[in-house]
């Protein structure tokens, strides 16, 4: 019995270890870097992009990460009757990948 649990919880600790592993922030000097090098778009551009979905709104933070091997640009907004907005863009691109109400 003792080796089912140690086994169950080894299992859990190992997908909680892989499921952090697979997204990472990128702070300010790495994300320069990815612009500079043109891996990732211009962030004015990237916000520009966000925000044309949802005019008017003012953007609150913004963060990039590397999500499976993906740059992704992550935009939360506010708009005029005070909704918060989720936006993931592909950084890449500025492809509009995910654009939901906060709860």
């Amino acid at each position: 019995m003792n080796a089912k649990i140690t086994a169950l919880f080894a299992a859990a600790a190992f997908a909680s270890l892989t499921s952090l592993a697979q997204a990472k922030d990128l702070g300010p000097d790495e994300a320069l870097k990815l612009r500079d090098a043109g891996t990732v778009q211009n962030f004015e551009k990237l916000n520009q992009a966000a925000l044309a979905k949802h005019p008017g709104s003012v953007i609150e933070e913004t963060e990039l990460e590397e999500e499976y091997g993906r740059y992704l640009y992550k935009v939360e907004l506010r708009d005029k009757q005070g909704i918060q907005w989720d936006l993931e863009l592909d950084a890449t691109n500025g492809q509009v990948l995910k654009d939901h109400q906060d709860d």
